[in-house]
C-alpha cells in the first residue's frame, strides 16, 4: 500500500478495542464457569434424587410389609373367632389400626417429600450463589 494512504489506528481506539476484547473474554470465562457449575449441580441433584427415591422405596416396602403382616394377623384372629360378635370386634379393631397406620404413613411420606424438596432447593441455591 501507498504510505500516503496507510491506515493508522489511533491509540485511544486500540486501547478501547483491547479493553473490549478483555471484557468479552472475562464474560465468556464467567459464562463457562457458570455452565460447569450447572453441570456439577445437575449431577448433585441427580444423586440427591436417586438417594431420595431409594429411601422412598425402602419406606414403601416397609409399609407394605407392615400392612400385609397386619392383614395376616387379622385373618388369623378371624379364623380363631368363636362368634359373629368377636368377628365384628376384630374387624373394627383392624380397620381402626389400619386407618391409624395409613395416616402415619401419609404423614411420614409428606414429611419425607418436604425434606427432599428442601434439599433440592438448597442444592440449586448453592449452585446459583457460586456464580
Amino acid at each position: 500500500m501507498d504510505s500516503k494512504h496507510s491506515y493508522e489506528v489511533p491509540a485511544e481506539m486500540r486501547e478501547f478495542a483491547e479493553r473490549s476484547v478483555e471484557q468479552a473474554r472475562k464474560a465468556f470465562d464467567g459464562f463457562i464457569g457458570a455452565a460447569q457449575k450447572a453441570v456439577d449441580s445437575a449431577h448433585g441433584s441427580a444423586e440427591t434424587a436417586r438417594v431420595n427415591t431409594q429411601e422412598a422405596t425402602r419406606r414403601a416396602i416397609a409399609y407394605a410389609e407392615n400392612n400385609v403382616t397386619a392383614a395376616f394377623d387379622f385373618a388369623q384372629k378371624l379364623v380363631k373367632s368363636k362368634d359373629l360378635t368377636e368377628v365384628m370386634q376384630h374387624q373394627s379393631d383392624f380397620l381402626k389400626a389400619q386407618m391409624a397406620a395409613f395416616q402415619n404413613q401419609i404423614k411420614d411420606l409428606g414429611t419425607a417429600a418436604q425434606d427432599a424438596a428442601a434439599k433440592a432447593a438448597e442444592t440449586v441455591s448453592k449452585a446459583t450463589r457460586g456464580r
